[in-house]
C-alpha cells in the first residue's frame, strides 16, 4: 500500500508539473546586445532570411528547367460502349454497296510510359539563369537593409525606454519637493502667515506633476512593449536595460569621427539596391530579345500497352507490347506582328528609368547623409546647451525657493521657476535621445558598422 501511495503521489506531482506553464524568461541587454539579439530574432529579419531562402529555391527552380525532366504515366480505359466502324460488305463476302459494322477497339486497355525531355538550347533559359542570380543578390541586399532598419529601430526604442525611465525618476523627485513645499505652505497659511493663492499655485504644480508622473509610467510601459516588438519578443516579456541614457549619449557624442568619414556611395545599401534594379531591367530587355531566337529540345519515351475484353492486366495471361519514340523539336519564331519588338522597346525604356532612379538614389544618399550629419552636430550642440540651461534653471529655482520661504518672493514666481526647471530637465533628456537617434541615422546611411551582417 505504501508503494501504491508513493506512486500515486509521484504521478500527481508529475501531472501538476506538466500543467504548469514555463516560467517567462527575463532578458538583460546593453544596447549592442539588444541590437545583436534583434538582428537574429526580430520578426522583420526572420522574414528577410526566409526571403533569401525563397530566392535560393527560385534559383534552383530556374536552373532545373534546363536539366533532364522525366515523367511517368499510367493510362487505363474502359469502353462501356464500343464505337462501330463500317466496313464495305464485299470485304467479308457480302453484296457490294453494303456495310458491315466492325469493332476495332478492345473493351479494356492500359498503357504505361516514361518520357524524358531535355532542353538543348533556349536563349530565354540562359537569361533566366542570370536573372535568378540577380534576384538572389536583391534578396541579400534587402536582408541587409532590413537589418539596418532593425538596428535603427532598436536604438530608438532602447533610447525611448531609457528616456521614460529617467523622466519618471526626475518627476518623482520634483513631485516630492512640490509635496513638501505644498505641505509647508499650507501650514503657514493655516497660521495666517501666507496667502491662499500661494497654496493654490503650489497645488497646481503638484497636480500637474502627479498627472505627468502617471503619464510617464504609462509611456514607460508602452515604450517597453515597443522595444519587445522590435526585439521579436512577446510584449509582456521583462527586459532589463543595462545602459544609462547620459553615459550612452556621451559615448555617442564623442564619436565625432563619423562626421569626417568620406562617403563611399557604392557601399550604401540604397545604392546597391538601385544598382541591382538596373541589372534586373537589363536582363529583362535581354530576355525579350532572346525570344526571337530559336529553341531546340529533345525527347525520348518508352512504354508498354495491353488490351483485352477482361481486366487481366496484372495476371500472367496479360500480353504487353512495347513502344518507344525518340525525337527533337525545333521552334523558330518567324513573325509576331512586331509584338516582340514592342516588348523589347518597353523593356529598354524600363531600363532607362532604372538608370535615372540610380542617379537619383546617389544624390539622395548624399543629401540624406548631409542632413543626418547636420542633425547630429545640432544634437551634440543642443546637448551641451541643455546641460548649461539646466544648471541655470536649477540655480534660478533654488533662489526663488529661498525667496519664497523667506517671504520676499511670490508663489507665482516660484511656480514659473519650477516650470522652467522642468522644461530644462525634459530638454536635456530629449537632447540625449536626439544624439543617439541622429548617430544611428548616419550609420544606417553609410552602412559602415555592419560588415558583420554579411553571413
Amino acid at each position: 500500500m505504501k508503494k501504491i501511495s508513493l506512486g500515486i503521489l509521484l504521478f500527481t506531482f508529475l501531472g501538476l508539473s506538466a500543467q504548469n506553464p514555463e516560467e517567462p524568461k527575463n532578458y538583460q541587454f546593453t544596447l549592442q546586445e539588444a541590437i545583436d539579439f534583434a538582428i537574429d530574432s526580430s520578426y522583420a529579419t526572420i522574414n528577410a532570411r526566409r526571403d533569401v531562402a525563397i530566392a535560393l529555391k527560385q534559383k534552383w527552380e530556374t536552373t532545373a528547367d534546363g536539366l533532364p525532366q522525366i515523367d511517368g504515366s499510367v493510362n487505363y480505359e474502359y469502353n462501356a460502349i464500343i464505337r462501330q466502324t463500317p466496313l464495305p460488305g464485299e470485304l467479308v463476302g457480302e453484296e457490294p454497296g453494303t456495310f458491315v459494322p466492325v469493332q476495332f477497339t478492345p473493351k479494356q486497355n492500359m498503357n504505361t510510359s516514361v518520357t524524358l525531355n531535355q532542353l538543348i538550347f533556349d536563349g530565354s533559359y540562359i537569361v533566366a539563369l542570370q536573372a535568378a542570380k540577380t534576384f538572389l543578390k536583391y534578396s541579400d541586399n534587402n536582408e541587409t537593409r532590413t537589418k539596418l532598419e532593425v538596428r535603427k529601430d532598436v536604438v530608438s526604442a532602447y533610447g525611448n525606454v531609457l528616456l521614460t525611465q529617467n523622466s519618471i525618476g526626475i518627476i518623482e523627485n520634483n513631485l516630492e519637493n512640490a509635496k513638501e513645499n505644498l505641505y509647508e505652505t499650507r501650514k503657514i497659511y493655516e497660521n495666517g502667515l501666507a496667502e491662499e493663492e500661494d497654496v493654490e499655485q503650489l497645488q497646481i504644480t503638484f497636480q500637474q506633476l502627479q498627472s505627468q508622473l502617471n503619464n510617464a509610467r504609462r509611456m514607460r510601459d508602452i515604450s517597453k512593449e515597443s522595444l519587445n516588438m522590435v526585439l521579436g519578443l512577446p510584449v509582456s516579456t521583462e527586459v532589463v536595460l543595462l545602459e544609462d541614457l547620459e553615459n550612452l549619449a556621451n559615448r555617442e557624442a564623442f564619436q565625432a569621427e563619423i562626421l569626417t568619414e568620406d562617403l563611399q556611395v557604392e557601399n550604401t545599401i540604397d545604392f546597391k539596391i538601385a544598382d541591382n534594379l538596373v541589372r534586373q531591367r537589363e536582363l529583362e530587355m535581354k530576355l525579350e530579345k532572346s525570344k526571337a531566337l530559336p529553341s531546340l529540345s529533345a525527347f525520348a519515351n518508352y512504354g508498354q500497352t495491353s488490351f483485352g475484353d477482361d481486366f487481366e492486366f496484372f495476371s500472367s495471361r496479360a500480353e504487353w507490347f512495347e513502344f518507344s519514340t525518340i525525337g527533337v523539336s525545333l521552334n523558330v519564331p518567324i513573325f509576331s506582328s512586331l509584338q516582340r519588338s514592342a516588348r523589347t522597346q518597353k523593356a529598354k525604356i524600363e531600363m532607362k528609368k532604372a538608370e535615372t532612379q540610380k542617379t537619383q538614389a546617389i544624390n539622395q544618399i548624399k543629401l540624406q547623409l548631409n542632413n543626418a550629419k547636420s542633425n547630429f552636430e545640432f544634437a551634440v550642440d543642443n546637448y551641451e546647451l541643455s546641460k548649461k540651461n539646466l544648471e541655470l534653471a536649477e540655480r534660478i529655482e533654488y533662489k526663488n525657493q529661498v525667496k519664497f520661504k523667506e517671504g520676499v518672493g511670490t508663489s507665482f514666481e516660484l511656480r514659473q521657476a519650477q516650470q522652467q526647471l522642468y522644461t530644462a530637465q525634459n530638454e536635456l533628456l530629449q537632447s540625449m535621445l536626439d544624439i543617439i537617434n541622429s548617430k544611428a541615422e548616419i550609420e544606417k546611411i553609410i552602412n559602415t558598422p555592419f560588415t558583420n551582417f554579411e553571413k
